[in-house]
């Protein structure tokens, strides 16, 4: 009898298809939202690698084009009123406000310095919020996809134990493949949580590192125009 059983079970398909297919209606949707959130989650990953390492080559550039003594107003005009990156944007939004602090008549308007850093905090914020788009996403899929996979794990198991009591036997054709698709749906949730969790961190750091470039830049530009403020005040 014994081995009839185990014949039985070996016979049975345990492919990762298989066992989808074989799941109940709700253990395969608790499986696609977990496939979808993991393709979603290495689409954001991927996108911010390659966004970051862009805004960082472009940052080293500009700022090496800035420190090379070109006047600001040569900067200026070659960057133009669409700057490109996020470095070149807050640099952008710092000289339009130096150039709208200025009457017809070349004197200085009064609180001009503090419009200048306004402008730039505001230009930091927009780049910041940018940076930071799509790690929100990660930092949930990284928190709540094990239980979401514990769910249909949950779900999965009680479905065999359903059938245990429809057909009346414990044997091991019966149980195995209950349990097994119960268990791929934990096993999807941790898929889907541990990249999600990991690069989440790698991001997050990558990012705040960008922003406090950003922000470092910033205040060496103010410090150069504000000198530049109070000789022409």
């Amino acid at each position: 009898m014994e081995t009839e059983i185990l014949a039985t079970a070996s016979e049975i398909d345990f492919s990762i298809y298989a066992l989808f297919w074989r799941a109940t209606l709700t253990v395969k949707i608790v499986m696609l939202i977990l496939v979808v959130a993991s393709f979603w989650s290495w689409a954001i990953i991927v996108q911010k690698f390659i966004n970051y390492r862009t805004a960082s080559k472009e940052g080293e550039m500009f700022e090496e084009a800035f420190w090379s003594g070109q006047p600001l107003e040569q900067i200026y005009d070659r960057v133009g009123q669409k700057p490109k990156s996020a470095i070149e944007k807050i640099f952008s939004a710092g000289m339009s406000e130096w150039k709208r602090s200025h009457r017809s008549d070349g004197a200085l308007m009064a609180g001009g310095q503090a419009r200048i850093d306004r402008a730039m905090n505001v230009a930091i914020g927009r780049e910041s919020d940018d940076l930071m788009g799509g790690l929100t996403f990660l930092a949930t899929v990284g928190s709540i996809s094990p239980f979401v996979g514990l769910f249909g794990t949950v779900w999965g198991i009680k479905h065999a134990f359903e059938e245990i009591a429809k057909q009346q036997s414990t044997n091991l054709a019966v149980v195995a493949p209950g349990i097994a698709e119960a268990l791929l749906a934990t096993a999807l949730g941790l898929l889907a949580a541990i990249p999600a969790v990991i690069f989440y961190n790698k991001l997050s750091g990558d990012a705040e590192k960008l922003i406090a470039e950003h922000e470092t830049f910033a205040d060496e530009f103010s410090m150069i125009l504000s000198r530049q403020l109070d000789r022409e005040s």
